[in-house]
């Protein structure tokens, strides 16, 4: 039996790595092969290092595709957000929900607030760390949510839809409140938030208090249902303040004033 070179067993590794779908080990199976053999390592240990390249980078890849696919209108991470600019009560929930156990819990979380006060941000900032965490996170304002349930449903995929809706570990649904619905767009919304009520997590983001959700819904019955499902255990965050948008857009005037030289 003829003995193979290592120039021979390093083509059959790659091969193998090829064909198992291994790109890391193939990138960098020479890199640790060499520094096996000047330091020398174990056996065990120059595999460890390979395969802990290749499951580091599945960890990443599958970071970005959960944040790719939460489909976030932009991303926000909660390290930029200037907590003392935050009304009152988000500064005290904050803390309890970075630690993301609400979802753990399937418990909502809902910020009422007037506009520019940092309810989107914070949202899209616990779905950013949920998505890094390893949580299934889906982004949408509630108006695409009532069209999008709308078109499955003429398409004859709401089914699907709906099994995919319930299923995500978080839901984020910003904006409740700037646009009312018909009575078709209400009950489907009532409906799928349903879906997940008691068992999966939805962020709402809403700029009316809940004595005037009435008027999105327009239907009293179906208005107290929903307050009632969302609100069950729920943190209700109170974003009431000045606008928190308005201070960023100072601060980022007064940068740009600063930089720019005054004539003599």
């Amino acid at each position: 039996m003829t003995l193979k070179t290592q120039e021979e067993w390093h083509a059959d590794v790659q091969s193998y790595a090829k064909e198992l779908k291994l790109p890391m080990i193939r990138r960098h199976l020479a890199e640790h092969a060499s520094e096996a053999n000047l330091q020398d390592i174990s056996y065990e240990a120059f595999l460890a290092k390979l395969l802990q390249k290749e499951q580091d980078a599945r960890r990443e890849s599958a970071r970005y595709n959960r944040i790719r696919r939460a489909e976030f209108s932009q991303k926000k991470y909660l390290e930029d957000l200037s907590v003392q600019d935050l009304p009152e009560d988000a500064q005290k929930q904050l803390k309890t929900l970075k630690t993301l156990d609400f979802i753990r819990e399937g418990r909502n979380a809902i910020f009422a607030g007037n506009a520019g006060t940092g309810k989107t941000h914070m949202a899209i900032g616990l779905g950013m760390k949920a998505c890094l965490e390893g949580f299934k996170v889906w982004f949408t304002t509630v108006p695409i949510l009532v069209n999008r349930i709308k078109e499955t449903r003429a398409e004859n995929t709401l089914r699907n839809f709906q099994s995919r809706f319930e299923k995500y570990d978080l839901v984020i649904a910003d904006e409740m409140g700037y646009i009312s619905f018909d009575k078709e767009g209400a009950e489907q919304l009532f409906t799928h938030l349903s879906l997940r009520a008691g068992r999966k997590s939805t962020i709402i983001t809403t700029n009316l208090s809940f004595e005037r959700w009435g008027e999105i819904f327009q239907d009293e019955v179906m208005t107290a249902a929903m307050i009632d499902r969302l609100t069950h255990q729920a943190h209700i965050v109170n974003m009431n303040g000045s606008s928190y948008r308005m201070k960023e857009t100072k601060a980022w005037l007064g940068t740009q004033h600063s930089g720019v030289s005054q004539p003599s």
